[in-house]
């Protein structure tokens, strides 16, 4: 029977490496209505700022049903496991349409698939490519659940009213910073509490993603729930995590370091009516325009004083692959600190010595498309 997958050649090679071959493309999808009181519900809530729970909960509801879908036409086909699971939502004709995509595996025997058959429940699903499972597994994980956690969330009309108020002053709107912060460490814990029921003590590989949806904000976090056993027993109860590329995983597995947890800090600025004013004076002139400049330092120390803090409160040696992301929010300025605390861990080593040249190679776009092309001619 014709094998008809998603995985690239590089992921396909790394894979039999560890005893498996691809499978079928596997797909779920769940269309779904906000409904009238459910739009009343959140237009209600979104007006007070924070959560709002309706858009959280039906976003929630649509992943996990095509996520279960998904895994239902995996088990039809046989399937081992699932790797490089996106789950994703589109408008569809005034409803939105949840998509969870992937590719079974099947175990390989003296270098041939053997498809398991139909009623096989998959032991695991990832959402990392074929050779991020090769790098975890290598590093002595055994992958468990693909695992999502998400927030919808508003500033609201108080927030804004509140914060509008403030941002007349200079310095930081603690009411935005800590609504982004909620929001943030809101959806961490929904992915902890998912992997921790899947029986995992870590999540690796985490992804974030900020998009607006229904007049409000979702947060979503995605990774691979996993389990090792050279992790402190407390990580049953309280799984590391880390936003860490298995790719990076592993090299730090070779050097004997493990996850603690992703720390992400928020802050939240404002230059002031007064500062506004003098930059926008100066920004007719060529040169330093020194409020603006002072504005994002004090911003960027404080969000990376938050992250150090949150590290050394939970004994961590380092934070590593540290990101900053800077966002204007009308006359705010959003600065967003992101990494793994990491801590050396005796019993942490590889499998192999080396990856091998596949585990990293990065897979080229072969079809591109665009609304128009064009032409250069030469006469």
């Amino acid at each position: 029977m014709t094998v008809m997958t998603g995985l690239s050649g590089n992921e396909l090679y790394c894979l039999s490496l560890k005893g498996y071959t691809g499978g079928d493309l596997v797909l779920g999808n769940s269309v779904h209505s906000m409904g009238f009181l459910g739009g009343i519900g959140s237009a209600f809530q979104s007006a007070f700022g924070g959560e709002v729970t309706q858009i959280t909960d039906i976003i929630a509801d649509g992943r996990r049903e095509s996520y279960k879908r998904m895994v239902e036409e995996a088990t039809r086909h046989g399937g081992v496991g699932i790797t490089s699971v996106t789950n994703s939502l589109r408008h569809f004709q005034g409803n939105i349409e949840f998509l969870s995509v992937a590719s079974c595996l099947h175990k390989a025997a003296d270098g041939e698939m053997r498809r398991d058959p139909p009623g096989t429940v998959p032991t695991f699903t990832t959402s990392g490519s074929g050779q991020a499972l090769y790098c975890l597994i290598d590093a002595g994980y055994t992958p468990k659940k693909f695992v999502f956690g998400n927030v919808a969330y508003s500033v609201g009309i108080g927030g804004g009213l509140l914060g509008g108020l403030k941002s007349m002053a200079r310095g930081e709107i603690r009411e935005f910073s800590d609504i982004f912060n909620r929001t943030r460490h809101a959806a961490l814990d929904r992915v902890t509490g998912e992997a921790r029921r899947a029986g995992a003590n870590c999540v690796l590989g985490i992804v974030t993603e900020v998009g607006r949806f229904q007049g409000a904000h979702e947060m979503l976090m995605t990774g691979t729930a996993a389990h090792h056993p050279g992790l402190p027993a407390f990580t049953a109860d309280k799984p590391a995590t880390s936003d860490l590329t298995c790719e990076e995983l592993w090299n730090l597995t070779a050097m004997g370091y493990a996850p603690v947890k992703l720390v992400l800090a928020t802050a939240v600025y404002s230059l002031g009516v007064v500062g506004n004013v003098k930059s926008l004076f100066k920004s007719f002139v060529r040169g330093e325009i020194s409020d603006l400049t002072s504005l994002i330092y004090d911003a960027r120390e404080h969000a990376l004083a938050m992250l150090h803090d949150e590290a050394k409160a939970i004994g961590a040696d380092e934070v590593v692959g540290i990101k900053t992301h800077i966002h204007e929010l009308g006359s705010l300025i959003e600065f967003m600190a992101v990494g793994t605390a990491v801590k050396k861990m005796p019993g942490f080593s590889t499998a192999t010595a080396q990856l091998p040249p596949q585990a990293i190679m990065t897979d080229r776009d072969t079809w591109i498309s665009s609304d128009y092309f064009s032409f250069n001619t030469t006469e």
